[in-house]
């Protein structure tokens, strides 16, 4: 387990408006957060680690667990424990549960719900429920969580925000229609169909060749219903060979975005990530490329909390002209937040 990030580095840390970005310890003189009391909506490490975080900020904690976990780890590590059930089968079920969960933090008298990663981490109906039961939700605002969860959505966001991004398509409604779309922009192939809604490395399909796209996209739509109740399916150009780069940033929701830096997660897996490494080992006029296009991308839909923009990266790391494009946005702690602990 990553130590949690030293007090030097996030304590001085300021948004764009002067106000401090985020606070450590209950002692500070600064502004008081707004609730005292965070259910964690959410099992295993991260919440254990959720609950570590705001013991050291001096918030009380509520856990939830479901029957299989009354003996696991993260319900011993919270002040208060409740057991959420759900109508639905199976030990997962009560952590989807939005009802049951926010009835629990009402019970409890939990004022904000943090949902760590998985789970209802990136679900616009958790946050909008929160929101509308007057508890906050420790995260983007519900609205932000719908932009950035529709990929093309997301990639419009970043033409706006001047982030570089590939050529593209917006959603598709057949194979023709892509056919036509590529014909009519010039781009060859290979070209990609990802899910408008994927994510975790599911819903895509590479298309190399003319005779591959139909079936490509017809598989890719299928599997887009099938992992995500959304079948919507775009496609973008290919990019061979390129590194994985992203960036954590956090932002306190008025227009303050601050980075902490890259992560370089090119092995990978079957589109899964195995390795990260941070700092890459790029050039540091590369950094500031690519770490001022996360940022400005977040100043973009005026994010709140801790996020990651995802980039592909063309050539060498040691130039520091190489080119980049954004590839989407995780709206929540990652997996991988322990790596960025370790370096900031």
């Amino acid at each position: 387990m990553a130590r949690a990030a030293s007090s030097g580095s996030g304590s001085n840390r300021r948004s764009g408006n002067g106000a401090p970005l985020f606070q450590r310890g209950a002692s500070s003189s600064a502004a008081p957060l707004p609730y005292s009391k965070v259910l964690i909506a959410n099992r295993g490490e991260i919440a254990v680690r959720v609950a570590r975080a705001c013991k050291d900020l001096g918030l009380d904690t509520v856990g939830i667990y479901a029957k299989e976990d009354a003996e696991s780890l993260h319900v011993r590590r919270v002040d208060q424990a409740i057991e959420v059930t759900s109508d639905n089968p199976g030990p997962i079920a009560p952590y989807l549960d939005v009802k049951g969960i926010v009835a629990a933090a009402k019970r409890a008298g939990a004022q904000a719900v943090h949902p760590g990663y998985g789970f209802l981490s990136e679900s616009t109906e958790f946050a909008r429920t929160c929101e509308e039961e007057g508890i906050r939700f420790v995260g983007p605002r519900s609205e932000t969580i719908a932009l950035l969860g529709d990929k093309v959505k997301a990639r419009e966001l970043a033409e706006r925000s001047s982030v570089p991004i590939l050529r593209g398509s917006p959603n598709l409604a057949s194979a023709e229609e892509a056919q036509s779309f590529l014909q009519q922009h010039g781009i060859g192939l290979p070209i990609i169909f990802k899910a408008a809604h994927g994510g975790g490395g599911r819903g895509m399909r590479l298309v190399r060749t003319q005779e591959e796209l139909a079936d490509a996209y017809d598989r890719c739509t299928s599997e887009a219903k099938t992992a995500f109740g959304n079948g919507a399916v775009f496609l973008e150009e290919f990019m061979d060979e390129g590194r994985h780069i992203e960036v954590q940033v956090l932002a306190d929701g008025q227009g303050g975005v601050k980075h902490l830096f890259e992560r370089d997660c090119s092995v990978q897996i079957r589109n899964q990530k195995v390795v990260e490494i941070a700092p890459a080992r790029m050039h540091p006029e590369l950094r500031e490329r690519i770490t001022g296009c996360a940022v400005q991308l977040a100043q973009g839909c005026n994010y709140r909390g801790v996020g990651t923009v995802e980039f592909l990266l063309a050539g060498s790391l040691d130039n520091p002209d190489a080119h980049f494009v954004f590839m989407e946005v995780n709206p929540r702690i990652q997996v991988e937040h322990t790596v960025t602990e370790e370096v900031t």
